[in-house]
């Protein structure tokens, strides 16, 4: 292994992907895996000791820390290594959180190794590399900024398809029941509709939140 190898860390709460993470980016000669992570807040920690160039970073942990609260924290320090999300989960919420969180780039798991293999030499160099459904998906908020939710109406809309009442949502936001209420008026209007049900469903089925 020579002293130019791209040095990984694996974050993501499943053995089997662990391992099968590991077995592909072994095969590649530049690309040196050197911990693993089961939490997100392990992925944190192992982050901040150094010697880690590119975390390939998992959003769901089940309990704990998010996978995007995870890659703040490390992309808050300087120096900090490259965060390269992984995940199975394409949907606006999920992606502008990470994107916000500083993420380097945005993968999906069901991602050919080649395209991880140069989406984590991307991330390594500095640039952003981004799987081409969700740089799509990035591209068309551009193109229609009015009619695309903002990453907390996402968040809130996220939460009523969890069954939360606007009074839980304030309290998991921190935000007054008035301004939960406020931001389903206005989720309403760009979705086109007029009840909580049909907000999820229709965000739902344009991706926009998760099933």
């Amino acid at each position: 292994m020579s002293g130019e190898a791209i040095r990984l860390l694996l974050a993501d709460d499943h053995p089997v992907v662990r391992a099968g993470l590991r077995a592909v980016l072994d095969t590649e000669p530049d690309f040196q895996v050197v911990d693993e992570a089961a939490t997100a807040e392990r992925a944190v920690a192992l982050a901040a000791a150094g010697g880690i160039d590119v975390v390939l970073m998992d959003l769901q942990f089940g309990a704990g820390m998010h996978g995007s609260e995870a890659t703040a924290a490390i992309t808050a320090a300087p120096d900090g290594p490259r965060v390269l999300i992984l995940t199975t989960y394409d949907s606006d919420a999920d992606i502008l959180a990470a994107v916000e969180a500083g993420a380097s780039g945005y993968l999906l798991k069901d991602a050919p190794p080649q395209e991880l293999a140069g989406a984590v030499r991307t991330a390594a160099a500095g640039r952003s590399a981004l799987a081409p459904s969700v740089a799509h998906r990035l591209m068309d908020r551009m193109r229609t900024p009015a009619e695309a939710l903002t990453r907390r109406e996402l968040e809130v809309l996220q939460l009523v398809g969890e069954g939360l009442s606007n009074l839980q949502i304030s309290k998991r936001l921190f935000l007054s029941q008035a301004t939960v209420k406020s931001h389903l008026v206005h989720i309403y209007a760009k979705l086109g509709v007029d009840s909580r049900t049909s907000a999820v469903a229709a965000a739902t089925a344009r991706r926009l939140i998760r099933r």
